[in-house]
């Protein structure tokens, strides 16, 4: 009987892996967040690209200047899950700091947390 219940148990447990190789879901700082590309050592420190700046209205909801969504954090990766943003992706360097995924690795443009 207990062999029988060994390859059960086992099938149970790795499909258990895959969500924990996701990262734990949670939130995000609410506030604005602006976005910016590198500047350079002549001039400006970032160069702001509004068109990507967003607010984290609550738990799961942001807004943007295109519009309205929601989103989803699982461990340091940031989702877009609805709405103009959807699948945009950030990795989430540390609090209110953030990197856009581009081509699976974090990009340039980077987006700072400046306020409620």
């Amino acid at each position: 009987m207990k062999q029988a219940l060994f390859p059960i148990v086992m099938l149970g447990t790795l499909a258990a892996v895959p969500a924990l190789a996701q990262g734990q879901i949670g939130t995000v700082e609410r506030g604005r967040y602006v976005c910016e590309m590198p500047g350079d050592a002549g001039g400006a420190v970032g160069i702001e690209q509004p068109e990507e700046n967003f607010t984290i209205r609550s738990a799961s909801r942001y807004s943007s200047p295109q519009g309205n969504g929601t989103y989803l954090r699982r461990g340091n990766t940031l989702t877009m899950t609805s709405g103009p943003r959807n699948g945009d992706r950030y990795r989430i360097q540390s609090d209110g700091f953030l990197r856009k995924i581009v081509d699976g690795e974090p990009g340039r443009l980077r987006c700072v947390r400046s306020g409620r």
